[in-house]
């Protein structure tokens, strides 16, 4: 049986959770990108900060586009951002004519959402071009001492880092975006289709189980008519199996930017393993010998012999201070390999998920680069306190993330439980955060669950 894609394990797992639920409401998850630069002040593109509340990134995309008379193209963004909530975050379009920005800006009064300020910069926003989020969430169905333990797992988090697991919002709601990403891989394109579109389970929801039943009755028409409109990729499958196309067709069919993200996801499960075997050995936050180490706030990594391991772990070195990190695989062909008892681990790790290193090689049917993640983040300006409302009391959480890290994974470590709604069905996006990283399409699978700040 594989091992689960997101372990179970905790680096306080000696600290009592919380336990509790969140995003009862948009008030109740709060993020605030931070932008990477400023505007300078000229050029044709216009930046504009806005916040919003039941949008999606792309929803919000489309219609500055429409209101500035733009195609969708000349809108960018540095990253998506969770539909269930209150964001605010920067676009930018390309206009330059002053007019045209004038009657766009003031089109803002008659959206449903808020612009907070705009102003003009050289160059479109692009994929990855923030420093960070910051979070301000609050915990509900708790007891307000809970704060106490909660506050101690805070500090745990801020003095050795966060492990940087991958949430949930990387495997979808079936929990299975890289068992689907492990058959296209291989070419399974039977495997693909039936994992997407059917195995209907008691937990679907009516419409959904319908949909998929139909599909594995091999009514292709009646299951793209009960398919939910919003899962766009489903449907470019379903719609080529109706049309007598054969299976890797009906797989080709679909959006590259969506086989890339199930590929994403396998990498994603087997990094999860790794980091996982180095937090129960307690070397997630230590310098191995063999190691590939990461500086913070860089994408490049260097090579750690036993030597240098020992410097940079003694109290004087990079490790203590949080400024050098350990990385793990996000495998691929073009992914760095550590050395010794490391890559052996990195290995191992594949094998629990039936995988070989060399299926990574040949992969011209699908994008994929391979890199690799730091296995731990820092936790900045971290806060919390008890309150209560009329909606009863909260723990109240602030802190800020890098892009690329998930701010469920800090929740998992004070809850140690179940965390908010029970998600959509589909297959969630969210976009990649590792050197070579990939762009995430413009189809909601289900409403983006963005707590990962890329």
């Amino acid at each position: 049986m594989d091992p689960p894609p997101l372990p179970e394990c905790y680096l306080t797992a000696d600290l009592p959770g919380t336990l509790g639920r969140i995003k009862q409401r948009p008030e109740d998850f709060l993020v605030e990108e931070q932008p990477l630069y400023e505007p300078c002040g000229e050029g044709e593109h216009l930046y504009l900060f806005v916040e919003k509340r039941n949008q999606t990134t792309t929803d919000v995309a489309r219609r500055i586009a429409r209101m500035f008379n733009v195609p969708r193209g000349h809108v960018g963004y540095a990253g998506l951002k969770d539909k269930h909530a209150v964001t605010r975050q920067l676009f930018s379009v390309h206009q330059g004519d002053e007019q045209r920005r004038q009657k766009g800006i003031e089109r803002f009064e008659f959206t449903p959402f808020k612009l907070l300020w705009a102003a003009p910069h050289t160059n479109k926003l692009r994929r990855g071009h923030l420093a960070g989020n910051r979070f301000v969430i609050r915990i509900r169905k708790v007891e307000a001492a809970a704060v106490l333990p909660a506050r101690r797992v805070l500090e745990r988090l801020e003095c050795q880092g966060v492990p940087n697991f991958l949430g949930q919002q990387r495997f979808g709601a079936r929990w299975n975006n890289h068992l689907i990403g492990r058959a296209l891989l291989r070419r399974q394109w039977r495997q693909v289709l039936d994992l997407m579109l059917g195995r209907p389970r008691e937990d679907d929801s009516p419409g959904n189980r319908q949909a998929r039943e139909l599909y594995e009755a091999g009514d292709y028409q009646g299951a793209l008519d009960n398919w939910l409109a919003v899962l766009r990729q489903d449907r470019q499958a379903l719609d080529a199996l109706r049309q007598g196309r054969s299976e890797q067709e009906a797989v080709e069919a679909v959006d590259d930017h969506q086989l890339e993200f199930f590929i994403s996801a396998l990498q994603s499960a087997v990094f999860n393993r790794v980091l996982a075997r180095r937090l129960e050995a307690g070397t997630f936050d230590r310098l191995l010998p063999g190691d590939l180490a990461a500086p913070e706030n860089s994408h490049g990594v260097f090579r750690v012999d036993a030597a240098l391991a020992e410097q940079e772990n003694a109290p004087t070195g990079r490790i203590p201070r949080l400024e050098v990190s350990p990385t793990g695989p996000m495998w691929g062909p073009n992914m760095m390999r550590p050395e010794g008892e490391v890559l052996e681990l990195e290995r191992a790790a594949l094998g629990e998920f039936g995988l070989a290193e060399n299926e990574f090689e040949q992969v011209e049917h699908v994008g994929m680069t391979g890199s690799r993640r730091a296995l731990r983040i820092r936790l900045r300006d971290p806060d919390i306190s008890a309150g209560g409302d009329e909606h009863g009391p909260y723990i109240r959480l602030a802190f800020e993330l890098p892009r690329g890290s998930f701010a469920t994974i800090v929740l998992r470590e004070i809850m140690k439980g179940e965390t908010g709604p029970e998600p959509g069905e589909g297959h969630q996006q969210v976009p990649e955060d590792e050197g070579g990283r990939q762009s995430m399409p413009d189809a909601p699978r289900a409403d983006l669950d963005e707590d990962e700040t890329d």
